[in-house]
Protein backbone atom coordinates (compact mmCIF):
# COMPACT_ATOMS: atom_id res chain seq x y z
CA UNK A 1 0.00 0.00 0.00
CA UNK A 2 1.47 3.71 -0.82
CA UNK A 3 1.62 5.61 2.05
CA UNK A 4 -0.39 9.20 1.49
CA UNK A 5 1.68 12.38 0.68
CA UNK A 6 2.16 15.40 3.01
CA UNK A 7 -0.40 16.99 0.63
CA UNK A 8 -3.88 14.54 0.60
CA UNK A 9 -4.23 13.21 4.38
CA UNK A 10 -1.78 11.47 7.07
CA UNK A 11 1.55 11.48 6.32
CA UNK A 12 3.23 9.86 9.56
CA UNK A 13 2.35 9.04 13.25
CA UNK A 14 4.30 9.93 15.92
CA UNK A 15 4.28 7.62 19.04
CA UNK A 16 5.36 8.71 22.45
CA UNK A 17 7.00 5.48 24.71
CA UNK A 18 6.58 5.32 28.48
CA UNK A 19 2.95 4.67 29.03
CA UNK A 20 1.62 5.25 25.69
CA UNK A 21 3.26 2.13 23.90
CA UNK A 22 4.72 -0.05 26.78
CA UNK A 23 3.47 0.28 30.39
CA UNK A 24 6.45 1.19 31.59
CA UNK A 25 5.51 4.36 33.93
CA UNK A 26 5.40 1.31 36.74
CA UNK A 27 8.97 0.89 36.44
CA UNK A 28 10.30 4.24 36.51
CA UNK A 29 7.71 4.00 39.79
CA UNK A 30 10.45 1.90 41.14
CA UNK A 31 13.56 3.75 40.32
CA UNK A 32 12.14 7.06 41.31
CA UNK A 33 10.58 6.13 44.76
CA UNK A 34 13.92 4.35 45.68
CA UNK A 35 15.88 7.07 44.54
CA UNK A 36 13.99 9.30 46.76
CA UNK A 37 14.38 6.92 49.48
CA UNK A 38 18.16 6.74 48.69
CA UNK A 39 18.19 10.53 48.90
CA UNK A 40 16.91 10.22 52.29
CA UNK A 41 12.84 11.17 52.23
CA UNK A 42 9.93 10.42 50.34
CA UNK A 43 8.57 10.89 47.33
CA UNK A 44 4.67 11.67 47.92
CA UNK A 45 2.64 10.11 45.14
CA UNK A 46 0.64 12.75 44.21
CA UNK A 47 4.00 14.59 43.48
CA UNK A 48 5.34 11.34 41.37
CA UNK A 49 2.18 11.99 39.01
CA UNK A 50 3.40 15.06 38.00
CA UNK A 51 6.76 13.80 36.98
CA UNK A 52 4.88 11.96 34.11
CA UNK A 53 6.45 12.22 30.60
CA UNK A 54 9.24 14.73 32.18
CA UNK A 55 12.88 14.49 31.78
CA UNK A 56 15.69 13.41 33.45
CA UNK A 57 17.36 16.53 34.74
CA UNK A 58 13.54 17.95 35.59
CA UNK A 59 12.75 14.64 37.47
CA UNK A 60 16.29 14.35 39.73
CA UNK A 61 15.16 18.72 40.32
CA UNK A 62 12.16 17.86 41.24
CA UNK A 63 13.33 14.55 43.69
CA UNK A 64 16.05 16.73 45.48
CA UNK A 65 13.72 19.15 46.30
CA UNK A 66 11.22 16.82 47.54
CA UNK A 67 13.92 15.14 49.90
CA UNK A 68 15.38 18.54 51.40
CA UNK A 69 18.75 18.21 49.45
CA UNK A 70 20.68 21.18 47.80
CA UNK A 71 19.42 21.16 44.13
CA UNK A 72 23.14 22.18 42.08
CA UNK A 73 23.89 21.12 38.94
CA UNK A 74 25.97 18.35 40.22
CA UNK A 75 23.65 16.97 42.88
CA UNK A 76 20.59 16.82 39.61
CA UNK A 77 23.44 15.17 37.62
CA UNK A 78 24.49 12.58 40.35
CA UNK A 79 20.81 11.90 40.81
CA UNK A 80 19.87 11.55 37.31
CA UNK A 81 23.05 9.08 36.85
CA UNK A 82 21.40 7.17 39.80
CA UNK A 83 18.39 7.09 38.07
CA UNK A 84 19.58 5.83 34.88
CA UNK A 85 21.48 3.22 36.23
CA UNK A 86 18.49 1.61 37.78
CA UNK A 87 16.08 1.66 35.51
CA UNK A 88 18.15 0.03 32.75
CA UNK A 89 18.34 -2.49 35.03
CA UNK A 90 14.66 -2.78 35.09
CA UNK A 91 14.16 -2.09 31.37
CA UNK A 92 16.78 -5.24 30.86
CA UNK A 93 13.09 -7.37 30.97
CA UNK A 94 10.74 -7.30 28.58
CA UNK A 95 8.35 -4.55 28.90
CA UNK A 96 4.69 -5.23 28.88
CA UNK A 97 2.52 -3.48 26.54
CA UNK A 98 -0.03 -1.50 26.82
CA UNK A 99 -3.40 -2.70 25.14
CA UNK A 100 -3.31 -2.17 20.76
CA UNK A 101 -0.34 -0.76 20.94
CA UNK A 102 2.04 -3.49 19.15
CA UNK A 103 -0.87 -3.77 16.50
CA UNK A 104 -1.18 -0.44 15.74
CA UNK A 105 2.15 0.13 15.45
CA UNK A 106 2.22 -2.88 12.92
CA UNK A 107 -0.81 -1.63 10.78
CA UNK A 108 0.88 1.82 10.34
CA UNK A 109 4.26 -0.02 9.16
CA UNK A 110 2.21 -2.41 7.49
CA UNK A 111 0.47 0.37 5.30
CA UNK A 112 3.96 2.12 4.03
CA UNK A 113 2.74 5.43 6.85
CA UNK A 114 6.05 7.13 7.88
CA UNK A 115 6.66 6.27 12.09
CA UNK A 116 8.50 8.15 14.28
CA UNK A 117 9.15 7.41 18.34
CA UNK A 118 9.11 10.79 20.53
CA UNK A 119 10.51 9.99 23.69
CA UNK A 120 11.45 11.89 27.08
CA UNK A 121 13.18 9.53 27.99
CA UNK A 122 17.13 9.39 26.99
CA UNK A 123 19.20 7.58 24.40
CA UNK A 124 20.64 4.79 26.11
CA UNK A 125 17.75 3.89 27.66
CA UNK A 126 14.94 4.25 24.73
CA UNK A 127 17.49 1.84 23.03
CA UNK A 128 17.06 -1.04 25.83
CA UNK A 129 13.58 -0.58 25.26
CA UNK A 130 13.58 -0.58 21.57
CA UNK A 131 14.89 -4.62 22.26
CA UNK A 132 11.33 -4.83 23.42
CA UNK A 133 9.12 -2.75 20.74
CA UNK A 134 11.42 -3.78 17.94
CA UNK A 135 13.32 -0.86 15.68
CA UNK A 136 11.75 -1.97 12.60
CA UNK A 137 8.42 0.11 13.58
CA UNK A 138 10.36 3.05 13.51
CA UNK A 139 11.80 5.35 10.58
CA UNK A 140 13.51 7.88 13.32
CA UNK A 141 13.23 7.86 17.18
CA UNK A 142 14.12 11.39 19.15
CA UNK A 143 15.08 11.07 22.63
CA UNK A 144 14.84 13.12 25.82
CA UNK A 145 18.66 14.18 25.11
CA UNK A 146 18.72 15.19 21.26
CA UNK A 147 16.53 18.13 21.42
CA UNK A 148 19.16 20.24 23.20
CA UNK A 149 17.01 21.49 26.74
CA UNK A 150 14.10 21.75 24.96
CA UNK A 151 11.78 18.71 26.26
CA UNK A 152 8.07 17.89 26.29
CA UNK A 153 5.82 20.20 27.28
CA UNK A 154 7.44 22.50 24.28
CA UNK A 155 7.01 21.40 21.10
CA UNK A 156 10.95 20.67 20.34
CA UNK A 157 10.88 17.14 20.26
CA UNK A 158 7.34 17.04 17.79
CA UNK A 159 9.25 19.59 15.53
CA UNK A 160 12.35 17.62 15.53
CA UNK A 161 10.34 14.48 14.33
CA UNK A 162 8.21 15.73 11.85
CA UNK A 163 11.53 17.86 10.35
CA UNK A 164 13.56 14.15 10.22
CA UNK A 165 10.86 12.63 8.45
CA UNK A 166 10.55 15.35 6.70
CA UNK A 167 6.53 15.91 6.66
CA UNK A 168 4.37 18.71 7.97
CA UNK A 169 3.14 18.39 11.67
CA UNK A 170 -0.28 19.34 10.53
CA UNK A 171 -0.31 16.10 8.29
CA UNK A 172 0.79 14.05 11.60
CA UNK A 173 -1.04 12.55 14.49
CA UNK A 174 1.08 11.75 17.68
CA UNK A 175 0.27 9.31 19.91
CA UNK A 176 0.50 10.66 24.22
CA UNK A 177 -0.59 9.40 27.50
CA UNK A 178 0.45 12.73 29.28
CA UNK A 179 0.04 16.03 29.84
CA UNK A 180 3.42 17.27 29.12
CA UNK A 181 3.49 15.06 25.53
CA UNK A 182 0.32 16.28 24.39
CA UNK A 183 0.97 19.99 24.88
CA UNK A 184 3.86 19.36 23.05
CA UNK A 185 2.45 17.57 20.17
CA UNK A 186 -0.46 20.22 20.08
CA UNK A 187 1.95 23.05 20.08
CA UNK A 188 4.21 21.64 17.06
CA UNK A 189 1.11 21.38 15.10
CA UNK A 190 0.03 17.53 15.46
CA UNK A 191 -3.65 16.48 15.93
CA UNK A 192 -2.87 14.38 19.27
CA UNK A 193 -4.60 11.26 20.18
CA UNK A 194 -4.02 11.03 23.60
CA UNK A 195 -5.09 7.74 25.58
CA UNK A 196 -4.13 8.26 29.19
CA UNK A 197 -2.84 5.70 31.48
CA UNK A 198 -1.71 7.05 34.95
CA UNK A 199 -2.64 10.48 34.75
CA UNK A 200 -5.66 12.61 33.82
CA UNK A 201 -4.91 14.54 30.66
CA UNK A 202 -7.17 18.04 29.69
CA UNK A 203 -8.72 18.68 26.90
CA UNK A 204 -7.51 20.78 24.04
CA UNK A 205 -8.18 22.24 20.58
CA UNK A 206 -5.99 18.86 18.60
CA UNK A 207 -6.81 16.25 21.23
CA UNK A 208 -8.76 13.29 20.42
CA UNK A 209 -9.35 10.85 23.83
CA UNK A 210 -9.41 7.13 23.23
CA UNK A 211 -9.24 4.86 26.56
CA UNK A 212 -6.72 2.55 24.74
CA UNK A 213 -5.23 1.82 20.91
CA UNK A 214 -7.28 -1.87 20.37
CA UNK A 215 -8.66 -1.26 17.31
CA UNK A 216 -6.93 1.39 16.09
CA UNK A 217 -5.76 1.48 12.86
CA UNK A 218 -4.79 3.58 10.07
CA UNK A 219 -8.47 4.55 8.53
CA UNK A 220 -8.96 5.48 12.54
CA UNK A 221 -6.00 7.78 13.09
CA UNK A 222 -6.61 9.32 9.13
CA UNK A 223 -9.94 10.29 9.98
CA UNK A 224 -8.56 12.33 13.23
CA UNK A 225 -6.79 14.98 11.21
CA UNK A 226 -9.31 17.85 10.08
CA UNK A 227 -9.99 18.58 7.12
CA UNK A 228 -7.28 21.33 5.49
Amino acid sequence: MTAPSTSDGLAAVLWDMDGTLVDSEKLWDVALYEAAEALGGTLPEEIRMTLVGSNMDATATVLLEQTGRPVTPEAVAETGEWIRRRTAGLFDDALPWRPGAREALAAVRAAGLKSALVTSTERALTELALDTIGREFFDVTVCGDEVDGQNKPLPRPYLKAAELLGVAPARCVAVEDSPPGAESAESAGCTVLVVPNDVAVPDGPRRVFRTSLAGVGVPELAALLPSL
